[in-house]
């Protein structure tokens, strides 16, 4: 076993091993292919704690001198050493995993052939003026063709564009209420809902959730109290939670929006990545919901372009809320994903998307599976409760901060900011490689089950 005589300095220790490490495979003590000791071996021979050990591999990990295989250890790269006095590579950083968004390299072959085709498309110079109320036809026929494939009736003549799902729920709460209503969602969730409410001075309350997501009882509860103007509500995979309401609660929410008389958001930006074909709630009550999608999850990330369907009697006001805020949606976008969405590339896009989050919901399940957390099979993201030893999010976040790791705390999530989901963090797996993915879970399992003192 590779045992090191430690760099001589006055720095931390773990700088000082990751010193000694980069020397010796850089003078060929370690040869490429040899594998390192384990975080406890190397922990146990030096007197060193594991978490030491730790932070040297993630360190030569960044810049690309040794990889780690699950089940097997870390590994000294094959990799052609730089000449003496060459600058040395830029370090790779750790991951985002506070953004829910699809994995970037699936999404580069097929956008860059997208973007070949449209340069070369007799309709480009179309794409480069104005557009009658801000659409083109054939762009809302693709768009009735991507919310029909998702199992709603959608009509091309109720379709409006939207610069992505932020857009879309804007527009929803600036045309569908007014100034001082109360606007509900789940009491999890995700921060740009409560953003939008309150930046157009409405009021936010929250509907507690269980294990089956919003709770129709409560619903009722909140409404007798107080009506509501609108229910913002996640059916599929819901974020942060990962819930996806039962047919059932569906129609029981349907049902009191008519008993109530408010109107209803079906926000299904992650009905793509669900296993079972459930209803949208715009299904069940179409005369009082807007139901709301975009590509900015299914196919890539940097196509800011959304959908939603409306009751013919609301179309005129959101289109205005459309000119208001953005005047147009791009035409060149709105191409784009025509291109995609007609030639079935969209769709497997998505369908791509959805295997690999599968894959790493698998990885996680492995590396957390100790802890308590919640998440679809096929989810972009999880929903992880701390050990009690934690006393916050915050406090977790800002330690995964220091190690590279960027994790979304769960009081952001917190919609009557009662301090629902406080010992929680959200993770969101699909930010680079898949190798990166496993030595992030690593270090987070590790985080979580250590006591402060290793990490502080």
């Amino acid at each position: 076993m590779w045992i090191p005589q430690l760099v001589e300095g006055d720095g931390p220790i773990y700088l000082r091993l990751a010193d000694t490490l980069r020397r010796d495979i850089q003078q060929g003590v370690l040869e490429a292919g040899e594998r390192l000791p384990t975080l406890k071996e190397l922990a146990a021979a030096l007197g060193i704690t594991p978490g030491t050990v730790g932070r040297a591999y993630q360190a030569v990990h960044r810049e690309g001198l040794v990889s780690g295989e699950v089940g097997r250890g870390t590994f000294v790269c094959e990799r052609a050493l730089p000449p003496p006095g060459a600058p040395a590579a830029p370090a790779v950083l750790g991951l985002d995993m506070s953004i829910v968004k699809p994995n970037a390299a699936l999404q580069e072959s097929f956008v860059r052939a997208a973007l070949a085709e449209l340069a070369q498309s007799a309709r480009l110079p179309d794409m480069l003026d104005y557009t009658p109320d801000g659409a083109n036809s054939q762009h809302l026929q693709a768009g009735a063709q991507w919310l029909q494939e998702a199992g709603l009736a959608a009509q091309p003549e109720q379709v409006l564009l939207t610069c992505g799902g932020q857009h879309g729920l804007w527009l929803a709460v600036a045309a569908l209420t007014r100034p001082g209503d109360l606007v509900l969602c789940e009491s999890l969730c995700y921060p740009g809902v409560a953003s939008v409410v309150q930046l157009l001075g409405r009021r936010l309350r929250g509907v507690p959730m269980d294990a089956q997501g919003l709770q129709p009882e409560a619903l009722r509860a909140l409404c007798e109290q107080e009506r509501p103007a609108l229910l913002i509500c996640i059916p599929n995979l819901q974020n942060p939670t990962g819930t996806t309401l039962p047919l059932e609660r569906r129609r029981q929410i349907a049902a009191l929006a008519r008993e109530f008389d408010f109107k209803l958001v079906d926000d299904d930006l992650y009905g793509f990545l669900a296993t079972e074909a459930l209803p949208p709630l715009a299904s069940l009550a179409p005369e009082r919901t807007l139901y709301l999608t975009s590509l900015s999850k299914s196919v890539a990330s940097t196509v800011r372009l959304g959908y939603v369907h409306a009751p013919p009697q609301w179309l005129t006001a959101l289109a205005a809320a459309v000119r208001s805020s953005v005047w147009m949606v791009s035409p060149l976008l709105a191409e784009l994903a025509t291109q995609l969405i007609r030639s079935g590339k969209a769709r497997e896009m998505a369908h791509r998307q959805r295997e690999e989050a599968q894959a790493r919901q698998t990885l996680a399940r492995a590396y957390l599976g100790g802890l308590n957390l919640r998440a679809h099979p096929t989810a972009f993201h999880l929903w992880l409760e701390l050990p009690q030893a934690w006393s916050s999010g915050d406090q977790f976040a800002a330690l995964a901060r220091g190690h590279q790791l960027i994790v979304a705390a769960g009081d952001s999530f917190s919609m009557n900011r009662d301090g629902e989901g406080r010992r929680h963090v959200r993770l969101a797996l699909m930010d680079g490689s898949r190798e990166r993915l496993e030595y992030a879970l690593t270090k987070l399992a590790g985080l979580a089950a250590s006591p402060d003192a290793v990490w502080l």
